[in-house]
């Protein structure tokens, strides 16, 4: 089993990926970065750390299989510690294991498990480590988070078999990846002002206060160099504009909603028009067109990425 990994897979390329916390991204990056550029350095693995201002972040590490190993040694052992640091000022005397979560392709879980859960159990007994399979896919992807803890070594040991058994069965189909939600908080409108939801307080947001009032007085701004006529009531609305979107098939039921609900929501609220186009054979999108005045559009297309955001990030029941 080993004598593979280190002789048949150094020349292959794998990309690992992980799902951390913003505590532990921090841990990783270190002052001004310098523990993520020395991890790069050591292990000659790429480190890549999703961007965002995300309660989670992906870290996707991509290398041939000896330097990914390099690197998750190198992070497994970061985490430890930090965790012997924070019980340095604890009165816990147990060492709580180091836990990794993997984010793996829903097709590859199977394999993982094994029949009759063979190998996830297999892979216990040989490393030592914790492995847990989530049951459910990640919000919006066809991806799974595996679990993985103990002491580093039995982690580094975990992690190196996982990688043989994704290399012997590679994802099948497409894999939509898991994105974490950015920290995006639903919006409220009431009483012409906007109102974000942080926790259990309603906190006023002037910028979509601002452009919620826009759409609703539907003649913000005479566009420049146009002046409104002697007769105000005539053409005293900026033209209309259209702005086009696409959406992935698989999001647009979140934006229609139950039986038209959400589209219709939208429309109220942004004051423009929104035309959905059919599905067309062979595509993995649909044509959204927005139109009405640049104020209309934008709320629109804002109320539009809030539903987005929302769906993706597990928050769609809101």
């Amino acid at each position: 089993m080993e004598s593979k990994v280190s002789e048949g897979g150094l020349n292959v390329t794998l990309t690992i990926r992980l799902l951390m916390h913003g505590k532990e991204v921090g841990s990783i990056i270190g002052k001004k970065g310098e523990t993520v550029k020395k991890m790069r350095e050591e292990s000659g693995a790429r480190i890549n750390i999703s961007e965002g201002n995300c309660p989670e972040r992906i870290v996707t590490i991509t290398g041939p299989t000896d330097a990914i190993f390099k690197a998750f040694a190198m992070i497994a052992y970061k985490f430890e510690e930090d965790i012997i640091n924070s019980m340095s000022n604890s009165p816990a005397t147990s060492k709580p294991p180091v836990t990794l979560r993997l984010v793996v392709p829903a097709s590859q879980c199977g394999s993982l498990i094994g029949k009759g859960g063979s190998k996830i159990k297999e892979i216990r007994e040989s490393t030592g480590a914790q492995v847990q399979v989530a049951g459910d896919m990640l919000p919006n992807s066809t991806e799974r988070a595996v679990t993985i803890s103990g002491t580093p070594e039995a982690i580094i040991q975990c992690v190196k078999q996982i990688c043989v058994v994704m290399l012997e069965s590679p994802p099948k189909g497409a894999t939509i990846p898991y994105r974490p939600k950015p920290a995006s908080t639903p919006v409220i409108f009431a009483g012409g002002q906007a109102y974000t939801i942080q926790g259990q307080y309603a906190i006023p947001h002037p910028d979509l206060t601002k452009l919620h009032q826009l759409a609703m007085q539907q003649t913000p701004f005479p566009p420049l160099g146009q002046t409104n006529p002697a007769f105000p009531g005539l053409d005293a609305s900026p033209p209309a504009s259209t702005h086009e979107l696409t959406i992935p098939n698989d999001l647009i039921g979140c934006i229609i909603g139950r039986q038209g609900t959400k589209i219709n929501e939208i429309r109220q609220m942004s004051g423009a028009q929104i035309k959905i186009a059919n599905a067309t054979e062979g595509s993995s999108e649909r044509q959204i067109t927005i139109t009405g005045t640049p104020a209309n559009i934008s709320l629109a297309q804002y109320l539009i990425n809030a539903r987005l955001t929302s769906e993706v990030t597990g928050m769609g029941a809101l």
